[in-house]
């Protein structure tokens, strides 16, 4: 490099502003379409597992606690996701969508890393199945 061309550019750092962002104190508005954090309504879903079949990455479990009653858990994980989008489109009756503005996902421990989406009573269900010995319910697709 010669020396000149150094000189210039210090002499034009010197009369202008950084175009650095103080990223965590300055936060922008994420883009509309960012792939984030995948939301599960329940309320919504007839437990056809298409999400669950379609993920290329693993990344939810669709466990059916009652198909009849529509009661189903989902356990999603996000450190397998690859953010694809695939869930989504393959969801028939729009219950799965990804937020634009949960997309800050890094934790320092892995606990933040397994959500489980569901009704409270069906949660609670699924673990007490779980204490009671069975390792899976029967009809986890």
């Amino acid at each position: 490099m010669k020396v000149g061309t150094m000189l210039q550019d210090i002499v034009s750092s010197l009369f202008h502003r950084p175009v650095t962002e103080q990223y965590p104190f300055e936060k922008r508005p994420a883009p509309p379409r960012t792939r984030g954090m995948l939301h599960w309504n329940p309320e919504k879903c007839t437990g056809c597992c298409l999400c669950n079949s379609d993920c290329p990455a693993n990344a939810i479990e669709l466990i059916t606690i009652d198909k009849k009653a529509k009661q189903f858990v989902m356990r999603y994980h996000p450190d397998h996701c690859t953010f694809c989008g695939q869930c989504v489109e393959s969801c028939r009756f729009g219950c799965i969508e990804m937020s634009s503005e949960e997309w800050e996902l890094a934790a320092t421990t892995k606990e933040p890393f397994t959500v489980t989406y569901g009704r409270d009573e069906d949660i609670e269900a699924l673990l007490a199945k779980r204490a009671a010995g069975d390792a899976e319910p029967a009809d986890e697709s």
